[in-house]
Formats: C-alpha cells, structure tokens, sequence
C-alpha cells in the first residue's frame, strides 16, 4: 500500500503594500534672516512620525483622524509625491521610492494611481473630459490612433456612471459627484491595482458621497482593487473599509478590523471619536464632543501625545511615549490598555 505525504498548506499571500516606520518631517523654519535676527532655531514638523501597516489584495484600509494629523501626508508618501525622511513603502515586492527613480518607474506608475480630495480643483478647466481621462492613455502609451481613445475615454466614463457624449463637455458643467466620476475615470484608465483616495467625497453632499461610494466599491470587486481611503467622516470609513488606522498628531494610536474597531474601540481616541458620531436610536441624546484640542505639532507634547486629552493618563502617559502593540488581535499604543487600566 502505497502512502501519500501530505502537501504543506499554502503559506498566506504577502500583502500588496507594506509600510514600515514611515515619517516624514518638513522645515517649517522662518526665512535665514529673520531665525539671526531672532536669534530662533529652526523649526521642524513632524507630519508622519513611524506610521507602520499594511493592506491585503483586494482589501481596503481607511486612515481616520481629525484634520492635521498626518492621514494627507501618508497618502502623498505612499504615490511619491513626497520623498520619506524615514521608513519604506512597499508595493507587490518593490521598494516604492527606490522603484520610482529607476527605469521600472513608469510601469509601477501604471499600476498606483490617486484621487485627490477636491474635484473642483484636480481637474484642468480648460481641457474637454476626454483630454482629461485619455491624458494617462498617452502617457503611457496605452492606445493608439484617435478612434482607439474615444472608445476607451467612453468605455471609462460609463464605468462611473456617465456618458460616452460627457467626453466633449468642460469640467464647469458637471456638478461636484460628476467631476469626481471624471476623477476616478482617470484614475482607472491605466487599469490600476492600488488606488489611494484622499477624501474622495468630503466636498460632495451627503446623498452624491453616497452614489460616488457605491461607484468605488462597485469597482473594488470587478477589478480586485486594493484601497488606501482617507477619511475624516466615520460614517464612510465603516461603509467603505475592511481595516481602519486611527491616526493621532502623526502616529497610528490603534489599527484594526472594522468589526471590531467600531464594536470594541480599545484606545482613548478611538472611543473619543466614536462617542460623537450621531446614533439613529440614540434620538434626544446629548452627542459627546469631541473634548479639547489638538496640540501645536511643532510643540507636541512630552510622552504620549494624546494625554492632554486623556481621561485615563498617568505619570507614566506624561513621560513615556507608548508603541503599537498587538493586544486581542488590535494594535494599539496606549499605556492605559497594556497596563488593563482600560
């Protein structure tokens, strides 16, 4: 009798994008000559401070946090609109900035692709629609001869819900969710794998953020695209996402599955944002606000970052800055939830 040995199983799929320790720091100082006149150093803003993740094929990670905390700036590191001052991006095995720079760089162009927060000012005013979405055709090469790029721009433009004849149109006569249609059209013409999305739909109404939403999720599962979506709005992050990174004065403060995110917040934030998020049966109820400010990033506070704000800081939460640690299947960094205090 002959035996079989069994094969081992499958080791699991590398995630698409990795990022590790990334940062990023900007000299924010006064002109030389007022600093010797003023007798002051120079100043530095840390915008991203070892922000660490990553995000599985076909899923999407949604970056929250109030504004100026650094989610912007993530996204611009992760397409190469901005040079890291420390930490690498990974994408599908390659060092992104490194790959950017070398002769593969168009190609890994192709494949990474962003929408950017306003479309009112992200589109060129005075080219037609079709110049607008065909740009990236040419500049990669992708079709040839007239004819061939009207029937792409057409078959993009029904793809987010308009028409082929909206080729000949302006950006001025769209409204705010059409030109984010255009917006993502572009997006979509070098048939990307990985699209990061800046507030996509802040500037749109609440009923149009609705259609555009669709629009992407939509697109996610014919094509497999992995997301990046930054957010502000916990309502769209808790629509759109598989994974959520809430990010505080330039570091993540708690990463984990949506489920389990919004059902059992484990950081002081995380529930601080929560709590004042409107709830259907909660009618009559006060909402909580969101307490306090958030400090001056060029003075960041000493230690943790968020104990200003923190009902549950101690000594330790003053002086001693807490890092990203797997607690239950959730990264967090906070002294408090180590310690069981929370």
């Amino acid at each position: 009798m002959s035996t079989t040995t069994p094969s081992n199983p499958p080791a699991a799929a590398a995630p698409l994008v990795q990022v590790q320790d990334l940062a990023r720091t900007f000299d924010v100082s006064p002109p030389w000559i007022n600093r010797v006149l003023a007798r002051q150093p120079r100043q530095w803003l840390h915008a991203v401070d070892g922000v660490t993740f990553s995000i599985a094929r076909g899923q999407t990670l949604a970056l929250v946090g109030e504004s100026g905390c650094g989610k912007s700036t993530v996204a611009r590191l992760l397409v190469g609109l901005y040079q890291p001052t420390r930490g690498h991006v990974s994408f599908d095995g390659q060092d992104v900035h490194a790959t950017l720079r070398s002769a593969q760089g168009r190609a890994l162009r192709r494949r990474i692709q962003m929408i950017f927060q306003d479309p009112y000012a992200s589109l060129n005013p005075r080219w037609r629609v079709e110049a607008i979405v065909a740009e990236p055709l040419r500049e990669h090469g992708l079709v040839t001869g007239s004819a061939a790029q009207r029937e792409r721009v057409a078959e993009l433009l029904r793809a987010v819900g308009l028409s082929p004849h909206d080729m000949v149109k302006y950006p001025h006569q769209f409204s705010g969710g059409q030109r984010q249609r255009i917006s993502i059209a572009r997006a979509l013409a070098t048939q990307p794998e990985f699209l990061v999305c800046d507030e996509p739909t802040s500037a749109l109404d609440v009923s149009v953020q609705a259609q555009v939403l669709n629009i992407m999720k939509d697109l996610q599962r014919q094509h497999g695209l992995t997301y990046l979506f930054i957010s502000h709005n916990l309502a769209v992050v808790r629509y759109v996402s598989d994974h959520v990174g809430v990010m505080y004065l330039g570091r993540l403060v708690e990463l984990a599955d949506k489920r389990t995110l919004f059902a059992a917040p484990r950081h002081p934030y995380t529930r601080m944002l929560l709590a004042a998020i409107p709830k259907l049966h909660a009618t009559g109820q006060a909402r909580t606000p969101v307490q306090g400010e958030v400090p001056n990033p060029l003075n960041p506070p000493s230690g943790c970052a968020f104990h200003p704000r923190c009902p549950h800081a101690n000594a330790r939460c003053h002086s001693e800055r807490p890092q990203l640690q797997a607690i239950d299947g959730v990264q967090v960094a906070c002294h408090a939830v180590q310690e069981g205090r929370l």
